[in-house]
């Protein structure tokens, strides 16, 4: 991702009407049906400057540990991250990135794109 970021105006029933979009589309693709906590944790994860530990990622989205274990666990059941031994201190463990949750996101992205461009040109 190039971290660009283009500016869009959306009126509330616009925004409102993109997440419905997005959001429907999640839970009628083929896939795992992520909870809207799954999906901040696997985001951050995968563009947020890292290493995630479930301590880090707890204090970012201000919940407990065992929250964020929980959705791991899922997340990990999904193969969309993993848990690694931290290199620099192997009594922790770091939240990794892996390739089926690199495409999940890959496609859940331009799925927003899509929208965003059709939006656009409606416009």
């Amino acid at each position: 991702m190039s971290g660009r970021v283009v500016p869009v105006k959306f009126n509330r029933r616009e925004a409102l009407s993109l997440w419905h979009d997005v959001t429907l589309k999640s839970v009628l693709q083929t896939g795992p049906d992520l909870s809207t906590r799954q999906l901040a944790i696997l985001t951050t994860v995968y563009l947020e400057q890292g290493p995630h530990t479930v301590r880090s990622l707890a204090q970012k989205l201000n919940v407990t540990k065992a929250v964020i274990s929980r959705a791991i666990d899922a997340l990990e059941i999904m193969r969309f991250v993993k848990r690694c031994p931290d290199p620099r201190d192997k009594r922790s463990v770091v939240i990794a990135r892996t390739g089926p949750g690199s495409n999940y996101l890959s496609d859940f992205a331009e799925h927003i794109r899509g929208h965003l461009i059709n939006t656009a040109q409606v416009a």
